[in-house]
């Protein structure tokens, strides 16, 4: 029932993408303003790391026992996971009434499928109580139908780089100043280190906004101890921390970023729940971070199944080259065990921007075509792609299955396999691997 009514939804406007905030004002005002009665938003954008950071400050609220909404795109499984209501993802029939319920609000008017279904998130946090509701934007954030919070407690910013080009332009200096939309006038905005040339424009947005800037590298610091703890300096804290739990030396980044903006909200003279955080509750929720299908290891099902004993089964769902450099950063210290991949990308992205740090740490490459994913690139162009940037084999499969069971079978042992390259494809191999 859920996927019917989601389908109704996607014919609600031709396009997929039409950046635009007039369309779910509208809805909004028909659905009585939900987005006026929201708990304390923490608005989030950004180009990689906004996952994590939302995931990880998820934790740590509710490590302190408080109520968290969430909103993220795009889910990797089912759709449920987009809308977490504090603290629970809706059950099926609770979030079919709730989409009913908008679509019947929109009487039939044009409305993308992120726009309505927004604001479907907004009205089920309304209606529930919470100490704090985290927005994770989904494209941009000038025109993100998420920019309608008129005063967030507070906006962060996680690293910038080249994506959607076609939607945000076609220079950093261009996104940066999309991303930058989500700043309000005179509430503070967390940023992560950023290009050069981003920098640039998040300081010019803020000075004309009048936006307090919290920025790494001048306000707050984060680095690894010898034994994978995290030290955290901020303007007014200090915190020794475990190491995070997600998996990937930059989580530290993302981790410190999180921490940020706990620091920022404590230091505003508001009631709880940003008045401090009792002892240990920052440790547990590092601890607690849950966020799959980002450098996530598989370790059962079907595909695990296939692998002999002693070998690895990785998945990444990064998509663009600023993921890639992170992710190939990461990979220099997975030099025990022989390193083979398998590898499916949209059409849309990148390629041989994604490519190009990543192609030659493999041994041998597996490419698909993404299941059900109309501009999947095929997986003989993947293959290419990848043998342009000096991958020496790289062969495509027709399955991901195939694929990992050609790698079994010929990769010299034991051996640690990563799945990367699409969001979708993560979510294809999460669900197929149950």
């Amino acid at each position: 029932m859920i996927d019917a009514v989601l389908e109704r939804l996607t014919r609600l406007h031709p396009k997929v993408i039409d950046l635009s905030l007039d369309r779910v004002l509208r809805l909004l005002d028909a659905l009585g303003n939900p987005q006026d009665r929201l708990p304390p938003v923490i608005h989030v954008a950004g180009t990689n790391g906004k996952g994590s950071t939302v995931a990880t400050l998820r934790a740590l609220f509710e490590a302190a026992g408080l109520r968290a909404h969430v909103y993220t795109s795009p889910h990797l499984v089912r759709f449920n996971e987009r809308i977490r209501v504090a603290g629970r993802l809706p059950a099926d029939d609770q979030l079919l009434a709730l989409l009913e319920e908008v679509e019947a609000a929109n009487a039939g008017a044009a409305v993308t499928f992120f726009e309505i279904t927004t604001a479907a998130a907004f009205l089920a946090f309304a209606r529930t109580p919470a100490e704090v509701c985290i927005l994770e934007t989904g494209l941009g954030g000038r025109l993100d139908a998420t920019n309608v919070v008129s005063r967030p407690a507070l906006t962060v910013l996680t690293p910038i780089a080249m994506d959607h080009q076609q939607f945000l332009g076609g220079r950093i200096e261009a996104i940066a100043a999309e991303k930058a939309g989500i700043m309000k006038r005179g509430i503070a905005c967390v940023v992560a280190r950023q290009n050069r040339k981003a920098a640039k424009v998040l300081e010019a947005r803020s000075t004309e906004m009048g936006v307090p800037l919290f920025q790494e590298g001048a306000d707050f610091f984060v680095r690894t101890t010898p034994d994978g703890g995290l030290i955290y300096r901020g303007k007014t804290v200090e915190w020794s921390l475990p190491a995070p739990v997600l998996a990937g030396s930059f989580q530290a980044r993302n981790t410190a970023l999180a921490l940020a903006a706990i620091e920022r909200l404590s230091r505003i003279e508001t009631p709880p729940p940003f008045g401090g955080f009792p002892d240990g509750a920052l440790a547990l929720g590092i601890r607690s971070v849950e966020w799959p299908g980002r450098l996530q290891r598989l370790t059962e099902g079907p595909l695990v199944d296939l692998l002999p004993e002693g070998w690895e089964l990785w998945l990444d769902g990064g998509h663009n080259p600023h993921a890639a450099e992170a992710l190939a950063q990461h990979c220099r210290s997975w030099r025990d065990k022989t390193f083979g991949g398998v590898f499916g990308i949209l059409a849309t992205k990148d390629v041989d921007g994604y490519m190009e740090p990543l192609a030659a740490r493999f041994h041998s490459l597996r490419t698909v075509t993404i299941p059900g994913e109309s501009a999947s690139l095929p997986a003989e162009d993947a293959a290419a792609a990848a043998s342009r940037h000096f991958c020496l084999d790289a062969r495509p499969s027709a399955s991901v299955e195939e694929a990992v069971g050609d790698l079994a079978a010929t990769l010299p042992g034991p051996a640690r396999i990563l799945i990367c390259g699409s969001l979708y494809l993560a979510g294809r191999v999460l669900a197929d691997n149950r």
